[in-house]
């Protein structure tokens, strides 16, 4: 196997488990996402997408494009572990935000709209850290190992 093959894999297999981890959560577990748990998704799957290609063509590139796709994941899970934190505000559509001013007609309409999970709140814990602070962990350390991959494959050519 060659070393692009073999970071890739693993990156593949990396994704794969973050998601499968993500929907054992939800469904075994009962934590339903928010919206930016969702959004968080999406890169694990378009890399994993990307990487059966990479595997099927040997397209060197397209470990730097997983990179960078799994770097832009770390960095939405890290803005998502900083709106539960409160050290800034997430999109308006889930989370609480601000009710000074508003009238009790615009304050209900507010609290109709709202989403049944909101991404201001900690669904669960481990060592101190959130599932989304865990995600942007993990979607950091799976963008290294895809770089490694193309850092690989072009010390190989």
């Amino acid at each position: 196997m060659s070393p692009l093959a073999r970071h890739v894999s693993l990156a593949m297999l990396g994704s794969f488990g973050l998601l499968a981890a993500a929907l054992a959560f939800q469904i075994l577990g009962g934590l339903a996402p928010c919206p930016l748990c969702v959004w968080q998704r999406w890169p694990h799957g378009i890399a994993f997408g990307l990487g059966a290609l990479v595997l099927a063509t040997a397209w060197r590139g397209g470990a730097a494009l997983g990179a960078l796709i799994l770097v832009a994941g770390a960095g939405l899970a890290g803005f998502h572990a900083g709106v539960e934190q409160g050290w800034w505000d997430g999109p308006s559509t889930c989370t609480s935000g601000g009710v000074g001013g508003m009238t009790a007609d615009e304050l209900m309409a507010r609290i109709m709209e709202a989403p049944l999970v909101r991404c201001d709140e900690i669904a669960w814990r481990f060592a101190g850290l959130s599932m989304a602070a865990w995600n942007a962990i993990g979607s950091l350390a799976l963008g290294l190992v895809w770089a490694r991959g193309y850092a690989s494959s072009s010390a190989s050519q």
